[in-house]
């Protein structure tokens, strides 16, 4: 990319970010009366931002693409993390998603609002045991809304073909809820990256990978878990980089 386009290309992604961040607080005060006593407008709140966030990418020149088949009842879902894209993408996907997040979101104005609304898990990611026990207590004693509780299995995002290690956490929660499931891979760091303004042209996608059946042992289902995200995703990162 010459210097005058990236020039370009900069300012456009510093629009779009900026008037993302404007609607999260603009969608998210209108919606916020029926958010306040009712989850399911918490829910539609969110999901209406989501929404607005995909309609606007063009202005990046970003395409999204969802694949597979998104779950509609009580999974697990666990996901590769590359940027805060993921996060919208997986979200929008599904009727009732909710996550579990680092203590600190929930301090955000708006976001961390909506995040106890609709059902969010915050856990203290500094206190690996603790957070871990607090996470299954929480869904255990049903503090959180039935919906796809979704997790980041390596605890934060990470850049595209990097590797990381895949955390405990996800396999404790996959024993402890008897639930199947749901792995998801993604290209979305290629164009979002996990900081700063720039984001890049092309077509971001999230991809809903077959069930993992609950029931298996925790080391082949960790097995399982990150073979199967991180062959997908290298797919997903292959075929963005050859267009």
């Amino acid at each position: 990319m010459s210097t005058p386009a990236y020039a370009l290309q900069w300012l456009r992604s510093l629009v779009f970010v900026v008037q993302a961040a404007i609607m999260m607080f603009v969608i998210g005060l209108l919606w916020l009366p029926w958010a306040m006593v009712s989850r399911k407008g918490a829910m539609a709140g969110c999901h209406s931002w989501a929404k607005w966030v995909r309609w606007t990418l063009p202005i990046v020149g970003i395409k999204t693409d969802i694949r597979g088949t998104p779950p509609t009842d009580e999974v697990l879902v666990a996901g590769k993390h590359q940027s805060f894209l993921d996060i919208i993408l997986i979200f929008s996907a599904m009727p009732a998603g909710k996550f579990i997040m680092k203590k600190q979101i929930y301090y955000v104005p708006i976001l961390g609002l909506y995040g106890k609304r609709i059902g969010c898990i915050a856990v203290d990611r500094g206190k690996r045991t603790q957070a871990i026990k607090k996470m299954v207590a929480d869904v255990a004693a049903g503090a959180a809304h039935p919906g796809q509780l979704i997790i980041y299995p390596q605890g934060t995002r990470i850049v595209p073909g990097v590797a990381a290690p895949y955390k405990i956490g996800t396999g404790v929660l996959y024993s402890e809820l008897g639930q199947d499931c749901v792995p998801v891979a993604c290209n979305v760091g290629l164009f979002w990256p996990r900081s700063g303004i720039m984001r890049y042209p092309g077509t971001a996608v999230v991809e809903f990978l077959p069930r993992i059946p609950a029931g298996l042992e925790m080391p082949e289902f960790m097995s399982r878990l990150e073979t199967e995200i991180e062959a997908a995703s290298d797919i997903l990162n292959a075929e963005a980089l050859k267009r």
